[in-house]
């Protein structure tokens, strides 16, 4: 029987790549958009979309009639648990038989950061919410750097507010996969699992610096600057302020060095190694070199 599995953050990093995975042709899909002028990508990929919004629970039920698996995403905000329990109520009522949470690295009630701590309690509801579940836990996202591509391109240079971090970063195309392979199986064989994903290596930003001036064949250095210039530029693209903040408690914790391990989680769930930075960066070389190139990636 081919199962029916809803992708909520439908138009998201992750949930983009996992809707165009190869598992996911074998998926009958559904996607949850928050506005029909975005639904056009999923559908590209071969998903029914259905316009609701976390905030509202009386807008989700009809997207999850027939749904046996949930992909579950929420947004980052102080509303994100509020989010995940509309979503997990939605889903108990509807009989959804397994739900995979996209969740965060170091998700905990004592993480250093904002995000860890919402994270943590939206991990524990899914815990006992009655189906079978399992969470995703990933490290920082390689695609963030796109975010960095604009300077890249004008001055082979790129300005974190990180340090000296050493960090276990991934490629969220490995994630994807993961969440494909676990929504591939059966329902029983990752049930109460909470999988921690990384990289294959640990980096700090010279050493992204140092590989990415080799893949595309020209100098490009990092720039470590200040928590106080790194918000002035955030705040200046318009990045909401909650998202500042976070991110900003994020780069400290990670210039502490909490970011600085691994797991071989990927390598078990895929049978091969995660992406290295030199895989990620010569699959995006176009976005680094390329002025017209665009990026949307995940806070």
């Amino acid at each position: 029987m081919t199962r029916t599995v809803l992708i909520t953050g439908a138009t998201g990093t992750v949930s983009t790549a996992l809707l165009d995975t190869p598992a996911a042709k074998d998926m009958t899909l559904r996607a949850l958009v928050h506005d029909e002028r975005k639904a056009d990508g999923p559908r590209g990929q071969g998903a029914e979309v259905f316009v609701a919004d976390l905030d509202d629970a009386r807008s989700l039920p009809p997207a999850f009639e027939g749904v046996h698996d949930l992909w579950l995403l929420t947004p980052n905000g102080p509303r994100a648990p509020e989010n995940n329990m509309n979503v997990l109520w939605a889903a108990r009522r509807a009989g959804v038989e397994r739900v995979v949470r996209l969740s965060v690295v170091g998700a905990a009630h004592d993480a250093p950061n904002r995000s860890g701590r919402l994270h943590a309690l939206s991990d524990r509801e899914t815990e006992r919410c009655g189906m079978r579940w399992t969470i995703l836990r990933p490290h920082w996202f390689m695609q963030n750097l796109l975010n960095e591509a604009g300077d890249m391109r004008a001055g082979g240079t790129f300005a974190l507010n990180m340090a000296s971090a050493r960090i276990g970063m991934i490629d969220a195309r490995d994630i994807a996969e993961c969440a494909a392979r676990v929504l591939s199986d059966d329902p029983d064989r990752h049930h109460g699992k909470t999988y921690t994903l990384t990289g294959p290596r640990s980096l700090t930003f010279d050493e992204v610096a140092e590989q990415t001036g080799r893949v595309l064949g020209r100098p490009t250095a990092y720039l470590p600057v200040g928590d106080a210039a790194k918000r002035e530029t955030l705040l200046g693209y318009g990045v909401p302020p909650w998202i500042v903040d976070m991110l900003e408690e994020y780069a400290q914790a990670y210039a502490s060095g909490w970011g600085d391990f691994t797991t071989g989680t990927v390598a078990d769930l895929l049978g091969r190694p995660p992406r290295d930075i030199a895989d990620f960066v010569r699959d995006h070389a176009a976005a680094f070199t390329t002025d017209d190139s665009r990026s949307a990636v995940d806070a």
